[in-house]
């Protein structure tokens, strides 16, 4: 019975290969990471909890309440008010936070490259593929005796796979008109 449901549960084998390879692009990148990277990793995942917000606002409200109750206990206080020494460690752990988070950021961005290129891979495969099959039924159309032959201009154009340079030629010009028409309708 468990073995039925397995079975039942079993993905085609094309979606199947297609998570295979999905994975094995996000493995690949996980193990080209350098010790610093996963280091950097590991730590960006650690700060970026909200226990980290608490502990960081517990830390400076006890920095400003020992400061200021200091003096009532004879101690002498490490950091008065304005409490130059507590901003200064601020503004440090904040110059690395924000290092750390572009560190780790950086190398998701490569990954998220990794899936542009594949999925723009993919969608030209599967233009391809659809011009074909648009061409193999005004094929077939033609053909067949009992439809009557016609001449369609669109499926004929349908039918030829997209020059992607073509494309993206005509996406250049498009963003550089839409641009030259944004910079004419602002002042300066």
């Amino acid at each position: 019975m468990a073995k039925g449901r397995d079975q039942e549960r079993r993905l085609p084998s094309h979606i199947e290969e297609a998570v295979g390879a999905i994975a094995k692009l996000h493995a690949e990148h996980v193990e080209a990471a350098t010790p610093l990277q996963r280091a950097i990793g590991s730590l960006t995942r650690v700060v970026a909890q909200p226990r980290s917000v608490g502990l960081l606002t517990a830390f400076v409200a006890a920095w400003i309440v020992i400061n200021l109750l200091a003096p009532q206990f004879g101690v002498a206080e490490l950091d008065p008010p304005p409490f130059t020494w507590l901003g200064l460690a601020l503004s440090l752990v904040a110059l690395y936070l924000m290092v750390l988070i572009l560190t780790a950021q950086r190398r998701d961005d490569e990954l998220a490259e990794l899936r542009e290129q594949l999925t723009l891979e993919l969608a030209l495969l599967s233009e391809q593929k659809t011009a074909k099959m648009i061409e193999l039924l005004e094929e077939f159309r033609r053909d067949t005796p009992l439809v009557e032959n016609r001449k369609d201009d669109q499926a004929d154009a349908m039918a030829q796979p997209a020059d992607p340079q073509s494309v993206v030629e005509a996406l250049r010009q498009t963003a550089a008109e839409t641009a030259r028409l944004e910079r004419a309708a602002t002042p300066l």
